[in-house]
């Protein structure tokens, strides 16, 4: 078998570039500054207080160059602490780091099991992580060790309904190509693929792309030795044994069971997700945030506190603002989900007011708006938008 540390020695993942940092930056979920605020912190983090991070499994670097870029460019002070098991990911990541003259950021190679000797820390990000490991359960321990008071978790766990298809392909090339190097399972593996039926469930899931995008991709995907998939229910259960709670996922809209039938009465939230992530079928990864359980009072950012800043992701204020004014429906697609968002065209100038600055009082001041008004029209806007991901907020950028 080949081991998780020799793949990614010899693919290192995701397949990226560092002089690639000099036209563009990847953003994602979890660990926008913004993102964490909101899930985290209610949208009440003192920026100017240094933030302590972990970035555990930090692979060629997105998450790590993310957050360090986002903060550098926001003038916040912040600590981060890379660790990874494969020296030729940490390589990439140093240099991507270097491209962009990031600084405060300590480079480790070990295991994230090893993460409590390091912190604490104020915020881990775990991306695409602990399905690899082992004994997942003991990564999930490990981090909930290393957090400071007050701190918490962005993590991504993959997902099974999603990536239906991958785990037959796993399983059988796993045993055909037992023994060999991990370039010789890659060649024989593309090759295999493109014998098999087109009614092939890989084939007929739409969500899956990565091993058509590089080399590492189609490793990562298909040849992976270590790879366990959670459903909401094992996710949960796996959190709380660690003494963890989710505070949210990053979309709640995939999880809303509201979206495809009427909700049974007295049915929990859990069992809803649950039963959303089985009607859906096309959630690949779990991404969300978590914190210590006893850390009851720590929910999601809302916009019933009027001080909050909110900040738009994904879609430009103008253009959302000027669609909304038009009675345009705003348009969803993310892989194989599609929706239609609609809103009224009164809440336009709320939204053309959103500049990642202001907070709601200041908008609602800027509209000459009375906070009846004002929190009426906003409390749609909100509930619209928020669930897909649309609206955060924080004051990262005050």
């Amino acid at each position: 078998m080949v081991t998780v540390t020799e793949q990614y020695e010899a693919f290192p993942y995701p397949e990226r570039n560092p002089a690639d940092e000099k036209k563009r930056l990847i953003l994602g979920s979890p660990s926008h500054p913004a993102e964490m605020d909101h899930f985290l912190w209610g949208g009440m983090r003192d920026w100017s207080v240094p933030l302590r991070c972990l970035v555990a499994g930090g692979g060629t670097g997105d998450g790590l160059i993310q957050l360090a870029a986002i903060l550098t460019a926001a003038g916040k002070p912040y600590e981060i602490t890379y660790l990874d098991l494969s020296k030729s990911a940490r390589q990439i990541a140093e240099a991507r780091a270097k491209v962009r003259g990031l600084a405060n950021i300590t480079f480790h190679t070990g295991s994230l099991l090893d993460a409590p000797s390091s912190g604490p820390f104020d915020y881990i990000d775990c991306c695409g992580v602990l399905h690899h490991l082992p004994d997942p359960p003991a990564g999930f321990r490990a981090l909930r060790a290393a957090l400071a008071e007050g701190g918490g978790i962005g993590f991504m766990v993959y997902a099974p309904f999603g990536r239906s298809g991958v785990y037959p392909l796993q399983d059988a090339f796993g045993a055909l190509f037992a023994g060999l190097s991990p370039e010789e399972r890659l060649r024989r593996a593309k090759k295999v693929l493109k014998t098999l039926p087109p009614a092939h469930p890989f084939f007929l899931n739409r969500n899956l792309g990565d091993h058509a995008e590089s080399d590492a991709g189609f490793y990562d995907l298909l040849l992976h030795g270590q790879d366990r998939p959670y459903t909401v229910p094992e996710l949960l259960h796996t959190l709380a044994e660690a003494d963890l709670r989710l505070t949210s996922f990053v979309t709640p809209a995939h999880y809303d069971l509201g979206r495809f039938t009427e909700i049974p009465e007295g049915m929990s939230r859990e069992d809803q997700w649950a039963i959303a992530e089985g009607l859906n079928g096309a959630i690949k990864t779990h991404i969300g945030y978590a914190v210590p359980s006893a850390d009851t009072d720590r929910w999601p950012a809302t916009g019933t506190n009027r001080s909050l800043i909110p900040h738009l992701k994904g879609v430009s204020t103008t253009a959302l603002a000027k669609a909304v004014a038009a009675g345009r429906s705003i348009p969803i697609s993310e892989g194989a989900t599609k929706a239609q968002l609609d809103l009224p065209k009164s809440s336009a100038p709320a939204i053309a007011g959103i500049d990642g600055k202001r907070s709601l009082t200041e908008i609602a001041a800027t509209l000459g708006m009375d906070t009846l008004s004002f929190g009426a029209t906003w409390m749609t806007v909100e509930k619209t938008l928020v669930p897909w991901g649309l609206i955060r907020y924080s004051g990262l950028n005050r």
